[in-house]
């Protein structure tokens, strides 16, 4: 364990950054970003928000271009994650429910699909400026959150955040009912005038 907290203290803020881009494209990291912005804002207090900074900067870096693969790759790219199983149900989603199928998986830390909803806002045609407002709404607060987490409770947090995982998940539902609602009332409200 020991050898495991001097790499990561070691990978310091580059690091971090890079993993961000690496997991926001979409390729699996063993040590993810929240638990590494969490140890690290735990050992560097003071540098805490940095942390968060080149987290969310990452994180857009790497979910943007994701999404612009994915743009780019079309309804073909789609296909490759979407026609059966898990991404069929995601694929579904998204056209029900919209970039909410990216705001919630970004923002809440329990672990929710975040790149097939991505892949779905690129390959069906999504502007790109509200996927990137929509991704950095959600990787703020997050990133911010679990920044002052570390830097608040120190080694205690990331257990902390984990024994309050189940908070977390009903507060992304409800949140989603909230925005879910809220988005059937525009919708109704443009209708009526059209």
């Amino acid at each position: 364990m020991k050898a495991l907290t001097n790499l990561l203290v070691g990978v310091g803020p580059l690091g971090l950054f890079l993993i961000a881009v690496v997991d926001g494209v979409g390729v699996p990291i063993p040590v993810g970003v929240d638990f590494l912005l969490v140890f690290l804002a735990a050992k560097n207090p003071d540098q805490a928000y940095l942390y968060a900074a080149l987290s969310i900067i990452g994180s857009l870096l790497g979910g943007m271009g994701l999404y612009y693969a994915a743009r780019k790759g079309g309804e073909a790219y789609l296909l490759k994650f979407t026609a059966s199983g898990r991404g069929e149900k995601f694929k579904f989603w998204f056209l029900e429910y919209g970039l909410l199928t990216v705001f919630i998986p970004a923002l809440v830390i329990i672990p929710l699909p975040l790149k097939v909803a991505e892949i779905c806002a690129g390959a069906l045609g999504v502007r790109p400026s509200p996927f990137f407002f929509t991704l950095l709404g959600a990787r703020i607060p997050r990133y911010l959150a679990l920044a002052y987490l570390g830097a608040r409770l120190g080694e205690g947090s990331w257990p902390w955040v984990k024994a309050h995982g189940w908070h977390m998940g009903i507060f992304g539902v409800a949140l989603f009912a909230v925005l879910y609602l809220m988005t059937l009332i525009v919708h109704r409200r443009r209708t009526r005038v059209a």
